[in-house]
């Protein structure tokens, strides 16, 4: 069997703090942790980047928020020398005019801005400890200064998980994006129903809340009305939109239902790996920890080379088959 080459793309947990505690998020479920001390520091970011000299893109989060991490600066201005295309998501609360004037100087390539409803109410119910004001100030400044600066980088765009409790904003929201100068919206779905965990378990909590809240959990016409609502209004205002399937499409007899696994892979914040972000949870699927092999041996090993199998036959791992992006409803 021929070795598997070594991933272009990585995605790194800079810190696993974060300042909010989102309904839709492992983190309000969990203690919180102190940025210092759960966060990838640079010299082992360095150290993972130089071994893997092929690498051509890296995204900087996790579940904490990336602008917490002490380290996040350095890592792009690194990335960006190596010629790796580097960004992330941010809950933009600590988007001030002076991390405004850092970020654009570090020329992230992509920055996406978690905006979950087009109404305080709304927004501020499911984003816990955010203001919507404050937001809507911090990107209205960055779109400025990025205009001011004649800055091409980031590539813009509001990123909104879209549930039974806020997907009628979403024709609302397309306006807000045009409104603020934000070129694009993304829309996605919940990422996993933890369907895999027990009930009663410790992931409890949040698997009934996708439960409740998951668009694809026998939808009944509302958000396919507000997404042919915001499909239109998006061609009116000139927003680029992406929206998520929400039914499942068909299988595809003898491919994987996800290829994560093969491209890219996900480091938490604490050294470990895992196949990909979707899972959630420091518990579920790790497939090795940088602290006990290098990066290379865990993407070889035994452990991943099961995982991969797996996912080519109809009986996958546990862990992806509440998976939105296996299930293609991501």
């Amino acid at each position: 069997m021929s070795a598997m080459p070594p991933p272009r793309e990585l995605q790194l947990e800079v810190t696993g703090a974060c300042n909010l505690r989102c309904e839709m998020c492992l983190v309000r479920y969990r203690p919180p942790l102190d940025r210092h001390e759960a966060s990838l520091d640079f010299a082992s970011v360095r150290a993972l980047l130089d071994a893997l000299p092929d690498l051509e893109r890296v995204t900087l989060q996790g579940l904490g928020e990336p602008l917490m991490a002490p380290d996040l600066l350095p890592m792009l201005e690194y990335g960006r020398a190596r010629g790796i295309r580097m960004g992330f998501n941010t809950n933009a609360t600590l988007l001030t005019a002076a991390m405004t004037e850092r970020l654009l100087d570090a020329e992230p390539d992509w920055l996406c801005v978690s905006v979950d409803g087009a109404t305080a109410a709304t927004y501020e119910s499911i984003r816990d400890g955010a203001r919507f004001d404050r937001v809507a100030r911090n990107v209205r400044r960055f779109v400025t200064r990025m205009r001011e600066r004649g800055a091409r980088k980031p590539d813009l765009s509001l990123v909104m998980v879209a549930m039974r409790r806020n997907v009628a904003e979403l024709p609302a929201l397309v306006r807000l994006a045009a409104d603020w100068g934000v070129p694009t919206l993304r829309v996605q779905n919940l990422s996993h129903s933890f369907s895999d965990c027990d009930p009663a378990g410790a992931y409890r909590e949040i698997r009934e809340f996708a439960g409740a809240e998951a668009l694809w959990q026998g939808h009944d016409g509302a958000a396919d009305a507000a997404f042919a609502e915001a499909r239109a209004l998006a061609g009116e205002l000139g927003v680029a939109l992406r929206l998520p399937d929400l039914d499942e499409p068909p299988r595809q007899v003898g491919a994987p239902g996800c290829d994560w696994p093969w491209r890219s892979a996900y480091v938490r914040h604490d050294g470990r790996v895992q196949p990909c972000c979707m899972l959630m949870g420091g518990d579920r699927a790790i497939l090795g920890d940088l602290h006990e092999s290098s990066f290379a041996e865990i993407w070889q090993s035994p452990a991943y080379e099961a995982f991969r199998a797996a996912l080519m036959t109809d009986k996958p791992p546990d862990v992806c088959r509440g998976c939105s992006m296996y299930r293609g409803v991501f």
